[in-house]
């Protein structure tokens, strides 16, 4: 029961991500739009600077709040004057969305398929972020419709489902990847024998490669990443048995890193630097190998595995030398080579977190968000609040349902989705 729990908690609301994007028509600087899951590069960072230091008992100034954006789990795109985001009605339409940033009025909406598995889980819903690649926008539904979108009308230029069409085996919480796109390429997850990770051509849909790692094992509820290590530009994703990187030009598999799949639900995307790739067992621990070319090939080197260490649903971010996430103890930093834990606090609990200048920004479970310095000399709170006239959750089975979907920065403000709420806050010094 108590691995049940955890598999609810952890995959319920992997309801995201997206990499490498190009063309963002953003009216400040290249960097301060978030075009992708987990930010610009993917990683759970912004480079955004001149944002408030210490907020106010309150909280940052409310700029609007919007109650019916629909359903869903899914983190908000963010470029330029436009706010994209995933959500259903229902079980037999999920959506993609378009709203304006000045007030959170709907632009366009395109459905693009069903609820997936809405029979076996407590909380179906949508939950990927869609991923901003200049005029188009690729969206990924939880019953595996992907799908490619023009940003301007909503239009779909070409679609196809991966779980019927490449034979994919999602996990029993659907799927919850967000596309990654990597040059002219989109990459996905089918998971199954046939094609474990797609690559496609992300203008016309026709297959790249097709990626059947060893074991056909069922997809994750992670998202991959672009890793340039041991000679071999890779993608690396997070399945059902372990953290596994192919190559990204065949889609040949490399490597496999099976101790973190011992946690009860593969559901945190990978924090990778210089060689390294990080990952978190959902309710065990942490662990980082270090990737080298080896007989042609590439292997993965287990440098540590440690218990307590970053391996919540909200995953964590590496600032300089530290690692910050939290576990059910609250927030830690950690000596990201070492995995020698710095501090740890209770602050708001499990929290989804993000990086801008200097801070930690967090959106907790229980709905609070907080602001925290990025220090490994020690837990320095800056504020925190509760939003207002926050959704009301509900309880279905075991478990009453979390706030789980990331903070995002972009362009000055904080943007935080709860279920059919989405609030944004004015977080820029000076104005």
């Amino acid at each position: 029961m108590k691995s049940r729990l955890l598999t609810i908690i952890a995959t319920i609301c992997l309801c995201f991500s997206a990499v490498s994007v190009t063309g963002s028509a953003s009216p400040g600087t290249p960097t301060s739009d978030w075009p992708q899951w987990r930010g610009p590069q993917r990683n759970g960072i912004s480079q955004e600077s001149g944002l408030l230091k210490q907020w106010p008992a309150e909280g940052p100034k409310l700029l609007w709040q919007v109650n019916d954006i629909g359903d869903g789990y899914s983190t908000p795109a963010v470029v330029g004057t436009r706010i994209y985001l995933m959500s259903n009605r229902g079980m037999e339409n999920e959506f993609v969305q378009a709203l304006s940033t000045q007030d959170g009025k709907p632009v366009w909406t395109s459905r693009i398929g069903n609820v997936g598995n809405p029979q076996d889980v407590f909380y179906p819903m949508a939950r990927s972020t869609p991923t901003v690649d200049g005029e188009f926008i690729y969206a990924l539904g939880s019953d595996g419709d992907l799908a490619c979108l023009e940003t301007r009308s909503g239009k779909i230029r070409w679609q196809k489902n991966i779980k019927k069409e490449f034979e994919g085996k999602p996990g029993i919480w659907s799927y919850a990847e967000s596309p990654l796109i990597d040059g002219d390429v989109v990459v996905v997850t089918p998971g199954g024998a046939q094609a474990t990770i797609l690559a496609l051509n992300k203008k016309t849909g026709a297959v790249i490669w097709k990626s059947a790692v060893p074991g056909g094992e069922h997809a994750g509820y992670a998202s991959a990443i672009v890793v340039q290590a041991g000679g071999r530009k890779q993608y690396v994703q997070f399945l059902s048995k372990g953290i596994v990187g192919v190559d990204a030009r065949t889609g040949q598999f490399l490597w496999r890193y099976a101790e973190v799949a011992k946690g009860a639900a593969q559901m945190v995307t990978p924090v990778a630097r210089d060689g390294y790739v990080y990952g978190g067992a959902n309710g065990i621990g942490g662990g980082l190998v270090r990737l080298r070319s080896e007989g042609g090939g590439v292997a993965a080197e287990q440098v540590y595995f440690e218990r307590g260490l970053p391996n919540s649903i909200g995953g964590s971010v590496l600032v300089g030398e530290y690692l910050y996430g939290t576990v059910g103890a609250g927030l830690v930093a950690v000596e990201f080579a070492t995995g020698k834990v710095k501090w740890q606090a209770e602050c708001i609990g499990r929290s989804s977190v993000a990086y801008a200048d200097g801070l930690l920004f967090l959106h907790g479970e229980n709905g609070d968000v907080a602001l925290v310095e990025a220090t490994p000399e020690g837990y320095r709170e800056k504020g925190r609040f509760t939003p207002p006239a926050q959704p009301k959750r509900k309880r279905l089975g075991p478990m009453p349902e979390k706030s789980w979907t990331y903070p995002v920065i972009a362009n000055g403000r904080l943007y935080i989705r709860d279920l059919g709420t989405l609030w944004v806050w004015d977080i820029k010094a000076g104005r």
